[in-house]
């Protein structure tokens, strides 16, 4: 297919996903502030960050994928032009993840018992609980708001959520700064002061979407409508048939980056300080890449609403091509700067030495990292969700997890044998993920 007959879905794709990215951005560089300001309060205190983090984004993915479940079934609504079925959509779906995200609250909140036999060093673990509780205690308001932003997303407005996301982003960065160091007459908390910054930005983060409803007629319209349909319980068994496996496969790569922290752990804690410093870099160019992806699963769903099998193809294939390249750079920019990045976080040697060499490992592992988002958003754009939870299962934990151990361990490579289960993980992850893809489009598309 020549060139040219990509450029006007590069356009559609890039002015559908700008916001997204600055969305995702904004999300993650709360996690990676926190770091940072965490990081030059000492050593222990990112290591403990590292941990709390680590098993808390199990429970928080979960429930971020039974929200994805939303985007496409609304998306695909409003393809069809059916704005009806796109509200009946929101009802059933503000009902289903409420329920849902109470469930993995209380689950959530239990895990803080289990803290203590995870294996950490005792002053991580002294560190690290009270600042899991307070990630907990915010995981409530961040689902209700994921649940707004995916109905928007949905319909095709990706602005609202990133505007919501920066503003919150500006408060978290202010409030770590009064509660971390002890300005403005308040105590110096470190990492609890991260904990309470980000407890207060995730609250504010539903409050302003209700704000922005109130105030736009039309907005405010859907949620009045939505307020009269009916709970039906067929559309709740088909808002979890796509959103539970989409979080099954979520928490299945999570835990196994979570399952890779306990191990580094295990080295020691300057090796886990080390992990989550060139973690959060990779994370940060990985949110870019799932921002470009969820923009593609409106995309996709959009063309399934109207059955323009072409137009799918082609905008999925423009993404590929957008995050490919991305991720490229970004390659670079670890290979490159390894050495100068993690001064971001910290300014202990060792600290800095580990994470340069695990950023050569992350720079290898962004391009199969970008594979696996975007085919995996196209997946889910088509509604096929159930098979690519299998294989992220068998990618991530049957041979991922099992590969880190035997290089970090039996073959003594250390930190960076941790990370190279990552990348055979995620290797396998994105090519199997592109077959599926393939199969697919043979059964839509005729050649």
């Amino acid at each position: 297919m020549k060139f040219q007959q990509y450029i006007p879905f590069y356009k559609r794709n890039l002015a559908l996903a700008l916001p997204i990215v600055l969305s995702q951005i904004g999300q993650v560089t709360v996690s990676l502030v926190d770091n940072m300001m965490v990081g030059h309060v000492g050593t222990t205190e990112l290591a403990a960050a590292a941990f709390a983090n680590s098993v808390f984004m199990i429970g928080m993915v979960f429930g971020m994928g039974i929200t994805f479940g939303l985007t496409p079934l609304v998306g695909k609504a409003y393809g069809n032009g059916d704005l009806h079925k796109a509200i009946v959509w929101l009802k059933n779906g503000v009902f289903s993840h409420l329920i849902a995200s109470m469930g993995l609250s209380i689950i959530m909140f239990s895990v803080y018992f289990l803290l203590p036999l995870m294996g950490q060093p005792a002053e991580v673990l002294s560190l690290a609980k009270t600042y899991y509780l307070l990630l907990c205690a915010s995981y409530l308001p961040f689902m209700l708001f994921f649940t707004f932003k995916q109905f928007f997303e949905g319909l095709g407005n990706t602005k609202m959520a990133m505007q919501i996301t920066l503003t919150a982003n500006v408060v978290n960065v202010f409030v770590n700064y009064v509660f971390i160091f002890g300005k403005l007459g308040m105590p110096a908390m470190g990492l609890n002061g991260a904990g309470i910054g980000t407890l207060v930005s995730r609250i504010i983060m539903p409050l302003l979407f209700s704000f922005y409803v109130l105030r736009n007629s039309r907005y405010r319209r859907y949620f009045v409508l939505a307020h009269y349909q009916p709970m039906v319980k067929k559309h709740v068994l088909s808002l979890l048939k796509i959103g539970l496996p989409i979080g099954f496969q979520l928490i299945v790569e999570v835990s196994a980056f979570a399952i890779g922290a306990v191990m580094m752990g295990w080295l020691g804690e300057t090796q886990l300080a080390a992990h989550q410093v060139a973690l959060g870099l990779a994370t940060f160019s990985y949110m870019i890449a799932l921002g470009v992806s969820q923009a593609n699963t409106i995309r996709v769903s959009h063309q399934m609403g109207i059955k323009d099998y072409i137009s799918l193809r082609r905008a999925s294939y423009a993404s590929t091509h957008l995050v490919l390249m991305f991720m490229t750079g970004t390659a670079l920019i670890f290979i490159l700067a390894r050495n100068i990045l993690p001064y971001l976080f910290t300014t202990d040697v060792e600290v800095i030495e580990i994470s340069a060499g695990l950023l050569i490992v992350a720079a290898i592992f962004q391009l199969f990292d970008g594979l696996q988002v975007i085919m995996l958003s196209t997946l889910r754009g088509m509604a096929d969700v159930t098979f690519p939870m299998f294989i992220a299962f068998i990618a991530y934990l049957l041979v991922g997890i099992p590969t880190s151990y035997i290089f970090a361990f039996p073959l003594n490579v250390g930190p960076q044998g941790i990370w190279i289960g990552f990348l055979v993980g995620l290797s396998i992850a994105g090519i199997l993920f592109y077959l599926r893809f393939r199969k697919n489009l043979k059964k839509l598309v005729t050649p």
